[in-house]
Formats: C-alpha cells, sequence, structure tokens
C-alpha cells in the first residue's frame, strides 16, 4: 500500500523538507503541498491523500478551520505539526477537538536527537494513520467512531459476584485525546473508582489537556502529582516524560511520579 500525502504549510523550506524526509520512505508518496488552509481544501478534494499533514498557523486560512472543513468533505487523517510549548499545546488540543487526528512536533529533533530516527519516526507515523484509518473502516460501527488505538483495563474482581472494580487504568496512543473526552464525557459525577489515564505526550501539553478534560467532564480530571492518594470519581493524567507508578494497598493507594526512562519505540 502507498500512502498518498498532502503537506500543508506556509514555509516552502518546510515543505521542502518534509517532501525530502517522505520520499526516504518507499511506502510514502507526497501528491500535493499547499501553502495555506484553503489551498488545502481544494488539494484534498482534488487528490484525495490518504493523510493531510498540517501547520497550525497559516495566512488565508489557519490549519484549525482548515481541518474542521477538510471534515466536512472527506474523513481524511489529519496529522498536526506543532510547537512544544504550552501555547502550541492549547492550539494542538483545538485542532484535535476540530478533528485532527494526532500531532508531532515541527522541530523533529524533538522526537529524536539521532536524526535519522527522527526521520523514521515522522514517516511511520504517517503510515500508521494511513493504515489505521483504512483499517477502522472495515471495522463494526461501534470501533469506527474513535479511529484510534486505546486500551481500557480495569481490575478483575476475584469473585464473579463482586462485580465493581477498584479501579480503572486507560491508555491511549495515536489519537488517544480524542477518544480519551469521549469516554470521559459519558462518566457521571458518582462513578464509584477512581481512574489513571496514560496518553503519550510532552511534558508541556498534559497541564492544558487535563484543564481541558476537567472542563468538559462530570468527574474530576487532573494531572497527577507524586504521593496523592486516589479517590473515587477523580481520573489522574500521568505527566508528560515521567512514570506514574501505583503504590499502597486496597483501600489506600496512592501516586508515585518519578523520572521517565522509558524511551519510544
Amino acid at each position: 500500500m502507498t500512502v498518498k500525502v498532502l503537506i500543508v504549510d506556509d514555509s516552502s523550506f518546510f515543505r521542502k523538507r518534509l517532501a525530502e524526509i517522505i520520499a526516504t520512505d518507499p511506502r510514502l508518496q507526497v501528491i500535493a503541498t499547499a501553502s495555506n488552509g484553503e489551498e488545502a481544501i481544494r488539494e484534498v478534494q482534488r487528490h484525495h491523500p490518504d493523510v493531510v499533514t498540517m501547520d497550525l498557523e497559516m495566512p488565508v486560512m489557519d490549519g484549525i478551520t482548515a481541518v474542521r472543513k477538510i471534515k466536512t468533505i472527506r474523513h481524511t487523517p489529519v496529522l498536526m505539526l506543532s510547537t512544544w510549548t504550552t501555547e502550541g499545546a492549547k492550539s494542538t488540543l483545538d485542532a484535535l477537538e476540530a478533528g485532527a487526528t494526532d500531532f508531532l512536533p515541527k522541530r523533529f529533533e524533538d522526537l529524536s536527537s539521532d536524526k535519522i530516527e527522527a526521520q523514521r519516526k515522522l514517516c511511520q507515523r504517517i503510515y500508521q494513520l494511513a493504515s489505521g484509518f483504512q483499517a477502522s473502516q472495515s471495522d463494526m460501527p461501534a470501533n469506527r467512531a474513535t479511529n484510534s488505538q486505546t486500551q481500557v483495563a480495569a481490575a478483575k474482581p476475584e469473585k464473579s459476584f463482586n462485580t465493581t472494580p477498584e479501579l480503572v487504568a486507560i491508555g491511549t496512543s495515536t489519537g488517544g485525546p480524542v477518544a480519551l473526552q469521549k469516554v470521559l464525557t459519558q462518566l457521571p459525577a458518582s462513578f464509584p473508582c477512581p481512574i489513571l489515564l496514560i496518553q503519550h505526550m510532552p511534558a508541556t501539553f498534559t497541564p492544558s489537556f487535563a484543564e481541558r478534560l476537567n472542563t468538559q467532564c462530570a468527574i474530576r480530571v487532573k494531572q497527577a502529582e507524586n504521593g496523592e492518594h486516589l479517590v473515587p470519581g477523580t481520573a489522574y493524567l500521568a505527566p508528560g516524560g515521567e512514570q506514574m507508578l501505583l503504590k499502597g494497598r486496597p483501600n489506600n493507594l496512592y501516586l508515585s511520579i518519578e523520572p521517565g526512562d522509558v524511551k519510544e519505540t
């Protein structure tokens, strides 16, 4: 399968650089480029790309507006290229809410200090978005809604008559922010147990993401803090770049936040 890619960015230098990186992967093909959102919409209608890479800030029409309009035309996966800043985090979350599928840093050095490895990760993410979307098209309708790689785990009861778990853990990857929003907004404030959220996300993004979820949900959502005890009806989001460990005993569980040392694969 050759994945057709549309590159959208107002910088001709960046468009050329990104096209050169994508050309290193035989599974990917750049079929068109656009310098703003309006051009992007026309190119989507003309070329029907499998994936669109989208900049946030552009003249004529910005990336968030373009995503909304593209989603009314085609359900094409859109990969936002974002700055790893607090302001970039807020804009990226707006883009995900508008319909973008995933995001990566615009500075590829933030993916890896090794240039070749950073390029490999970028190309792999583009390919995964296209393959995941195509697979979702043949899924059952219930699975089609999120187009994400999301796993939900609950502690298994020791006895069959005890159906209430002590803890719920949700781990999300590609498409995770949108999937988490869909799941958590359905939970009542009286949800009977704490929830642990693990989403691969940079450290500058997780505070804004937790705050946004908290305003949208009936349950409380917060970024996890070291040493805090778990309470029902609260979701704890692991801080970006760190490890969130569960410690303690039943009915007295608490979190330990430790430096992250697990490399992305």
